[in-house]
């Protein structure tokens, strides 16, 4: 089976990835880093978002699995005091890699000239201006007009996403069996002239969410931290992709766990 192992550069993810690489390498694995069946992200989960997005194009046939040099994140089932048992897993399965698989989101920017951006986020898309003026913008869901948004942005985020930036302004933990997205507002303007829904809004995976920007010559998008400067803009179209992105499950951590592990620790 190819292979390939991403890391940062701390020294204990180097390390922890020259293990696994020569441990697989033993064992007739051959590394390959444009076409391989499994990449493995070594670091934490900056390093599985950028991972993932080295092979946005190939998610039909790479899985992931990320080993964590610190403590657990949300797509991490593993530690780097752990590296023995996940390489005789993978070695144990061969080319049939148990996966399971998360919702991603679709976002395509039209701008007036009829030029198209279009990007693919594991975690969120955040749309917010650069200036320390506001965002102003017309919303409808699902061709529908919802509501006249002004604040500082919009985050849209997938269930696996939630428990990132979103909840951080509000949002809802969502489960990612659950195919469905969210849009959440950050820090929206309320009073007698402006009014917004002001409560994190769960959209069904057949509905698309449209912007229509006003003033929008220092808008930016950020697709998980990669940001996109966008200027003269029609629409943005938000939306449930019908990709979605393949985890190598060598075992099994239950969603519910993996929060309460980072947000409430264990109880005694």
């Amino acid at each position: 089976m190819k292979f390939w192992v991403n890391n940062n550069g701390k020294e204990e993810s180097v390390q922890a990835a020259d293990k696994i690489r020569r441990e697989l390498i033993a064992h007739d694995f051959v590394l390959d880093q444009k076409a391989p069946s499994l990449v493995i992200s070594v670091g934490g989960d900056g390093t599985l978002l950028s991972t993932f997005h080295a092979y946005i194009d190939h998610l039909d046939t790479v899985k992931f699995v990320a080993l964590h040099t610190g403590h657990l994140g949300f797509y991490s089932d593993w530690t780097d005091d752990e590296i023995d048992e996940l390489v005789a897993r993978i070695i144990e399965q061969g080319d049939d890699i148990p996966a399971t698989s998360y919702p991603l989101i679709d976002v395509e920017i039209d701008a007036k000239d009829g030029s198209v951006i279009k990007g693919t986020a594991i975690n969120e898309v955040i749309v917010r201006r650069l200036s320390a003026l506001t965002l102003k913008t017309q919303v409808d869901i699902d061709n529908e007009y919802f509501e006249s948004f002004r604040g500082d942005g919009l985050c849209f985020a997938t269930p696996t996403g939630s428990t990132a930036y979103s909840k951080s302004i509000g949002g809802a933990l969502i489960h990612p069996k659950v195919n469905v997205f969210q849009m959440v507002e950050i820090a929206s303007i309320n009073n007698r002239v402006y009014r917004t829904i002001s409560s994190p809004i769960v959209i069904p995976a057949d509905q698309i969410v449209h912007l229509y920007p006003q003033d929008a010559e220092d808008y930016v998008v950020n697709f998980d931290g990669k940001v996109v400067k966008l200027k003269d803009t029609e629409c943005i179209k938000a939306q449930l992709s019908p990709q979605r992105a393949q985890f190598a499950q060598y075992r099994h951590r239950h969603f519910w766990t993996r929060v309460e592990t980072a947000f409430l620790g264990k109880n005694d």
